[in-house]
């Protein structure tokens, strides 16, 4: 369909004009090539190239000229990061705030894929979704069956696998067809008819029917949704007639054969952005996650990077390995520097770091943009090699991790930061909705029948002197508060389970196991608390992002086997 924009929406006096008022200049052909495209088109960005800043100039441009109020713009992208960094850009502007607006859709495409397909295929079949977790699914499908007698062959049976609680945490639904099936990360050790995997099919179901998901459901229902109802797809893509999709490169092929299913009729316009060789997840998944088809062999290309001059955009450009790529470096010079050190000294290279980039870099710049220091693997694996991990070169690193994985499980902490972000950005009512749902479904596993007794946000009473009203207040100190303050989590965590039992209505409620649900937020950004100024986290936590200076430790692989820095040396 002919996209409902003004005839002059993208022309060069609009465009002139809304990248003056967003502070931007645009001296490359390619760059107007992508903000004055109405075209299905790929565009292949360079590390710093502006690829954030003009996509958000685009959608401002197509917010202004914008004429349907039926028909929207959606901007996908995979991570949350990058959905925010869109959004961010959108608030900027006047009209760009419309996007946030119906009929238009900016999020991830696991919330695309949620909001528009896998939700209303549950409701349709009378079920719900309080909340969408791998965490939360591993913590309710292990307390379920540790619990319940009527899994008691499956415990045994898991109990009898080394890695039987991942087999039943990572317990997903794949579609078959016009059919969802049950799988793992591996297959099963039973048959699907044997008493073993009746029960684990069982519980899965059980979980699915008290509105708790893995992320994985959310495509699997998706896709069975839209072989029964071959009309949905064109429904939702005359919704959206043009479609961006940003951090193309990390699409894998589960939500890309989506994505195709949804819009590939070639009704909508469907722009792709991203970078390959930036690309963060190779391994597979349930589904055959891979590397998508982006770029196509026609794509457009942003090779000026504005992040770093050209020492660094020539050593970069030799370090892609998906395409062959051309940096052209137009920003600070910059230095590179090479850290050598023995196993004896592996504790001193973080602050040799620190020293050199206190030497270096302007300390207003150092104060505002801290250095990072980057790592491919968190942890010590099985493997003898030393130095192997962060943990290895940031003494109780590795501890606070192992100590994370257990303490934040399911917990009430992840819920909180996930509502608390989005409340930030603007979306209050679905950040009020997203944290009630999700204290609902982490808590129904403690109440003695498989509901939840807590009664939907809408119909918690709002009188202050009620136990709904309380519950509000309590909701709204969890999304505003002072959070980052143990002394405060406690004291409203607290409150909660309080609330929670007036609101149980005598309801049987397992206190032991409510108070594992609400356990202190242990949840650590950066790297334990020190002397010096580097942060440390993974080469996936820092994508995206500029730093003032950055150290890339030698790691061992995930295979455990080889060091990254070690195989790019040669190069």
């Amino acid at each position: 369909m002919k996209l409902p924009l003004t005839p002059d929406a993208l022309s060069k006096e609009k465009v002139d004009a809304a990248a003056v008022g967003m502070g931007l200049t645009l001296p490359h052909q390619e760059q107007w090539d992508f903000l004055q495209s109405l075209y299905t088109l790929d565009l292949q960005a360079a590390p710093g190239s502006g690829k954030t800043s003009l996509i958000g100039l685009k959608l401002a441009l197509l917010a202004q000229g914008w004429t349907s109020a039926t028909h929207g713009v959606c901007v996908l992208s995979h991570t949350n990061t990058a959905k925010d960094e869109v959004r961010k850009r959108v608030v900027g502007t006047l009209a760009g705030r419309r996007l946030l607006r119906y009929p238009h859709f900016i999020g991830t495409i696991q919330s695309f894929t949620r909001t528009f397909l896998a939700t209303p295929a549950i409701r349709g079949q009378g079920g719900r979704v309080l909340v969408v977790d791998d965490d939360a699914y591993a913590a309710a499908a292990q307390r379920i069956l540790h619990t319940s007698w009527t899994y008691a062959k499956l415990r045994t049976t898991l109990k009898h696998q080394t890695d039987g609680e991942r087999l039943l945490s990572d317990a997903s639904y794949v579609c078959e067809g016009t059919d969802l099936e049950v799988v793992s990360f591996r297959p099963l050790p039973f048959g699907a008819k044997s008493e073993s995997g009746k029960q684990f099919t069982a519980l899965k179901h059980r979980i699915a029917w008290s509105g708790i998901f893995r992320f994985a459901d959310m495509y699997a229902i998706a896709e069975r949704h839209l072989a029964r109802a071959p009309d949905l797809a064109r429904a939702v893509a005359g919704r959206f007639p043009f479609v961006l999709l940003d951090e193309m490169q990390d699409t894998d092929a589960v939500q890309q054969r989506l994505l195709d299913k949804v819009f590939g009729a070639g009704g909508t316009v469907m722009q792709r952005v991203g970078d390959v060789n930036q690309r963060i997840f190779s391994g597979s998944s349930i589904g055959g996650a891979g590397a998508s088809s982006f770029p196509m062999p026609m794509a457009g290309e942003l090779p000026v990077s504005r992040r770093f001059g050209g020492r660094i955009a020539s050593l970069a450009a030799q370090l892609t390995v998906h395409r062959r790529q051309e940096i052209i470096g137009h920003g600070p010079e910059g230095t590179v520097a090479l850290l050598l050190f023995d196993e004896k000294s592996v504790h001193e290279v973080v602050p040799a770091f620190e020293y050199l980039a206190a030497q270096m870099v302007p300390e207003g710049l150092l104060a505002a943009s801290p250095p990072r220091v980057l790592g491919a693997r968190k942890q010590r694996g099985a493997a003898q090699q030393y130095p192997q991990s962060l943990a290895c070169y940031v003494p109780g690193f590795g501890a606070v991790e192992d100590d994370q994985t257990t303490a934040t499980r399911g917990l009430l902490a992840p819920i909180v930061r996930e509502a608390r972000a989005g409340w930030k950005t603007g979306q209050g009512q679905a950040a009020v909705v997203d944290l009630w749902n999700g204290i609902r479904a982490l808590t129904c596993p403690t109440f003695s029948r498989a509901a939840s007794p807590l009664p939907a946000l809408g119909r918690l009473d709002r009188a202050p002197a009620t136990a709904g009203g309380r519950t509000r207040a309590i909701l709204l100190d969890l999304l505003t508060g002072a959070m980052e303050e143990p002394e405060v989590w406690t004291v409203v965590t607290s409150r909660l389970a309080a609330g929670l039992r007036d609101l149980a209505d005598g309801s049987a409620l397992d206190l032991s196991s409510l108070d594992t649900v609400l356990e202190p937020d242990r949840v650590q950004t950066g790297m334990p608390a020190r002397q010096g100024t580097a942060i440390a986290g993974t080469i996936q936590s820092a994508k995206g992002e500029t730093h003032a200076a950055t150290l890339l430790l030698d790691c061992l692989g995930r295979t455990g086997r080889k060091y990254d820095v070690g195989q790019a040396i040669p190069l």
